[in-house]
């Protein structure tokens, strides 16, 4: 583990909530109790992702993203035992059946189902509801959402590669146009974060730097 990177991370990404925590009282805008900090699973780039849950600073999320491998329930289970004794959130990336079964905290939707936030809030009232935005749209209908994650912001790996990115001027407009707090996603890593100061996000999300970081 790069401590001074895990350090860095953790600081700017609980600076970004306090300060986001501050518009929405400023505001009278309602916010959930969100944690600063997003791990993103991949199964390429974290192949054993608990292992990277069992380190993370407590109170941080995860975000398990199986695309259909195998042993999602066995790597949910994991999570679920590890984001427990850290105090932190789990969500399930689209799969609610697996959420359930695991009883994960929740359920983090692609962009393309972001129409069923709805459904999914009314038969899970206690759920938190997270969803992808790649900006290449105007703003959604964020009905039954409690937070986007926005991407990529800065020039990412993975499927986020190809995808030309934002830049912090264009998080900015979107983080004061969104009802809903941003998570800023892409990228990110201890050499940039401090560049979201100022952004309106509400913490960091990440897939690489979280997994160099706090990984084994």
């Amino acid at each position: 583990m790069d401590r001074s990177d895990a350090d860095t991370l953790w600081r700017i990404a609980g600076c970004l909530a306090r300060d986001a925590a501050k518009v929405s009282r400023a505001t009278g805008a309602p916010r959930l109790n969100l944690p600063p900090l997003l791990f993103f699973t991949d199964p390429e780039r974290t192949p054993k992702p608990w292992r990277v849950a069992e380190r993370l600073p407590v109170g941080s999320g995860v975000v398990f993203r199986h695309f259909g491998a195998p042993d999602a329930l066995q790597t949910a289970q994991r999570l679920r035992d590890a984001t427990r004794r850290r105090d932190g959130l789990l969500l399930i990336g689209r799969d609610a059946e697996l959420a359930e079964a695991v009883a994960a905290d929740g359920v983090h939707l692609p962009e393309a189902l972001i129409a069923r936030a709805p459904d999914l809030a009314a038969a899970h009232p206690g759920w938190t509801l997270t969803a992808a935005f790649h900006a290449l749209t105007p703003l959604p209908d964020l009905t039954g959402l409690d937070a986007l994650v926005v991407s990529p912001v800065f020039p990412a790996g993975g499927a986020s590669g190809e995808k030309p990115p934002l830049g912090l001027d264009r998080l900015t407009v979107i983080t004061r146009t969104s009802l809903l707090p941003i998570y800023a996603l892409g990228g990110i890593d201890a050499s940039n974060a401090p560049d979201l100061i100022g952004s309106g996000a509400c913490g960091i999300a990440a897939v690489g730097s979280l997994q160099a970081a706090f990984g084994a």
